[in-house]
């Protein structure tokens, strides 16, 4: 795995982008060279509040007496491997101290003959228990001298740098779709799906209900399972997928999350533009509308510009009916 190739692409990623929040602090290993110097630095990162997202490349390996998989490091060589790679359960250990909910992996991953065995055997190979959000490729390790680009990993980073905020089942099957033209035989690792929601049953007055009565979460919880069910049946680039992240935004507003619900405006908005909806479509014009108003309810400055410049390019194609909106917005942004 030519892990270094996709450092640029992650590196040019605005921080606040990859955690969806006003600021973050980016802590890059390239090559590192010692197990131990990798897991400081993961129990430093667990132990903070707030998001956090890993984002791993390399190759895996099975050691030979415990048959357990490790990451691959700079020093790494078959005879050397217990003490040379990072074990995966310490990974999943330190992680496993976080809230769930609040961690998430992204992992573009070679693996050799006998850990990709393994994999077709024993699926949760690669787990890392209930807490964190695990979404990767696993592809075969090609012969020596064939180095592995991280299609899968730059596809996320290039959706991030695009501007897009899209669901990370979304960013996954999106990134996975355009890793498997150069290797269709990978294993693609996912959250495993909630229950499926009752299809035939309507879920909107019990999920509003929750929200009115002070029940965010619950009601959250309840619309992403529905938006995940959607994204099974339909796929990401569905009316019925875009359905639920308006709903997801509309509940953002509830709970007093102006932020939260503008990233999410502009996600629908820019989904059903996608979709071949027209710029005058009532539906696109309402999400940038609402994207436009929940924008203004922002009391943090610097999380203001930073949604305020995709919020412009998306005004500047979809006026709206509401006259001098884009004006005003430029000024609020250049005042």
């Amino acid at each position: 795995m030519d892990a270094a190739a996709v450092l640029p692409a992650l590196a040019a990623v605005p921080p606040g982008v990859l955690t969806g929040t006003a600021t973050a602090t980016v802590v890059e290993l390239a090559d590192p060279l010692d197990p131990q110097t990798v897991l400081t630095r993961l129990r430093a990162a667990a132990t903070t509040p707030g998001p956090l997202l890993v984002c791993l490349a390399g190759q895996l390996h099975l050691d030979r007496r415990q048959r357990l998989p490790h990451l691959a490091l700079a020093r790494t060589t078959p005879a050397t491997l217990r003490y040379t790679a990072l074990p995966w359960h310490w990974l999943a250990g330190e992680l496993a101290v976080r809230a769930p909910g609040t961690t998430t992996v992204v992992a573009d991953l070679a693996a050799d003959p006998d850990v990709w065995e393994r994999l077709t055997t024993a699926p949760d190979l690669l787990s890392l228990g209930p807490g964190p959000l695990l979404y990767g490729r696993v592809a075969p390790a090609p012969r020596r001298g064939e180095p592995l680009a991280p299609a899968y990993l730059r596809s996320w980073a290039e959706l991030w740098r695009s501007g897009a905020r899209l669901p990370y089942a979304t960013l996954h099957a999106e990134a996975a779709a355009h890793a498997a033209s150069a290797v269709p035989e990978a294993v693609l690792l996912a959250p495993a799906p909630a229950p499926a929601p009752v299809v035939d049953q309507d879920p909107h007055p019990a999920i509003l209900a929750a929200a009115m009565a002070g029940r965010h979460g619950e009601a959250a919880s309840v619309a992403a399972a529905w938006e995940r069910e959607a994204l099974r049946r339909h796929g990401p680039r569905s009316a019925q997928a875009v359905h639920w992240t308006e709903v997801r935004a509309d509940l953002a507003r509830l709970a007093g999350e102006p932020a939260r619900s503008c990233e999410l405006w502009l996600a629908a908005a820019e989904a059903r533009l996608a979709l071949g909806q027209r710029t005058d479509d009532p539906e696109v014009e309402a999400a940038v509308d609402r994207a436009h108003h929940q924008w203004e309810q922002l009391g943090d400055p610097a999380r203001a510009r930073a949604l305020g410049a995709p919020l412009i390019a998306l005004r500047q194609r979809v006026p709206g009916r509401q006259p001098g909106a884009l004006a005003a917005l430029t000024r609020r942004m250049t005042g």
